[in-house]
């Protein structure tokens, strides 16, 4: 019986797991993870978690005694620090780790402000895991002052807590607008309407020069000319994808750890999954940092490494949670030169993307019904009429059936 190892607890590592053992696999597993904690979900980190709602156990994937229940070694505190592929050996913290078979799920790393920018400083926070959230809790007291470098969804969000609770929120963003890089131009003067409605100061085509402190951030420089003073800093910059471990063995990287269809690697012995890996996509390579991604992409690699030699095709889903609005995303917008806006319910709006005819995703806020419609559109591959889509007095069953 073959023995599995698993790199990196994270989402896409316990979902490999757990479906390795439901689809009958008897050898052994290792799950190995850096952190101290068991998997767990890090979507409500900026979210419900930060707003002190919900508490570290319920973050929890799985119970503790799921993993003895399903013969699954669970390995925390561990860094996987060497692979060697001649001998099928994982070294982590001096302990050697055999493997027949071996999944990387090493996910992302957050990009922090370089220390000569001061980002060494205290008080200047990422946010990526649960340590990191810990991290700046304490920071989140009413009256203080944060300044929250990015304007991607993580920057949002955590504008949107810090808001919540009274915080006097400066958010920048060097590119021409907020969320630039994930949505269309409508969706931007959504969000940004939004987040200014709620006191946020919100500047775009901004960016940081510098931090300054007497070894804790005290003030921010800004390309603006504006100086401000500050009591801490969040860096909402992206992530890049945990490539060093696959890199130091050897393995191919392209724009993450790149398998093929089944989710191999350059060796096949070794599979990856999750925000690490890119594979093929419409021919090109993709990597999607999303639970979606983590859950299905990792599943199915669960399933090729018994040998099901199943394709994976992503259906994408996304989501947001800022103040009471949820923003729901289906789909991919890459390259959509058109969108089309409907109306909802309320206070509920969605922009439907379009290349040409084709329908790509959708964004939609506070409209379930509106996500739900597209998104089985788009799995099944069928594009409604935009003309019908934007008319607000079309029932979004017609457009199921158009």
């Amino acid at each position: 019986m073959s023995r599995i190892v698993i790199i990196g607890a994270g989402q896409a590592g316990a979902a490999l797991a757990a479906k390795l053992r439901g689809l009958g696999h008897q050898g052994p597993i290792t799950l190995t993870g850096e952190e101290a904690a068991p998997p767990y979900q890090r979507p409500p980190l900026s979210k419900k978690y930060l707003l002190g709602e919900i508490g570290a156990e319920r973050l929890y994937l799985r119970p503790a005694e799921f993993y003895a229940e399903h013969r699954i070694e669970l390995r925390l505190g561990l860094r996987g620090a060497r692979i060697d592929r001649a001998a099928r050996v994982v070294e982590a913290d001096g302990t050697a780790i055999g493997y027949d078979m071996l999944a990387l799920t090493t996910g992302a790393v957050p990009r922090r402000l370089p220390a000569a920018m001061g980002g060494d400083l205290g008080g200047v926070h990422v946010v990526r895991t649960l340590a990191d959230v810990d991290a700046m809790a304490p920071a989140f007291r009413d009256g203080a002052r944060v300044l929250i470098v990015g304007g991607g969804y993580i920057g949002l969000e955590a504008a949107a807590v810090a808001a919540a609770r009274g915080l006097k929120v400066t958010l920048i963003e060097a590119a021409d607008r907020i969320l630039q890089r994930v949505a269309c131009a409508e969706t931007s003067d959504w969000f940004r309407a939004l987040h200014r409605g709620h006191g946020v100061d919100l500047r775009e085509g901004t960016g940081l020069v510098r931090l300054s402190g007497d070894g804790h951030v005290r003030a921010a420089e800004l390309s603006d000319g504006t100086r401000l003073s500050v009591d801490f800093v969040i860096a909402g910059i992206g992530v890049t994808p945990a490539t060093d471990l696959a890199e130091a063995a050897g393995l191919t990287i392209a724009d993450g750890i790149a398998v093929d269809t089944l989710g191999q690697t350059s060796d096949p012995a070794i599979w990856a999954a999750g925000d690490c890996a890119s594979f093929p996509w419409r021919g090109g390579r993709l990597r999607l940092e999303s639970v979606q991604n983590a859950i299905d992409q990792a599943e199915t690699v669960a399933a090729n490494m018994l040998g099901a030699g199943l394709s994976y095709d992503p259906k994408p889903w996304f989501w947001s949670d800022q103040y009471d609005v949820k923003l729901q995303i289906a789909g991919l917008n890459t390259g959509f030169d058109r969108v089309v806006v409907r109306p909802g319910e309320k206070a509920g709006i969605s922009h439907w993307y379009y290349r040409g005819a084709d329908l790509l995703a959708v964004d939609a806020m506070n409209e379930p019904r509106a996500y739900m419609t597209a998104k089985r559109l788009i799995e099944a591959g069928r594009s409604p009429d935009p003309a019908l889509v934007a008319d607000p007095a079309v029932d979004l069953k017609t457009l199921m059936a158009a």
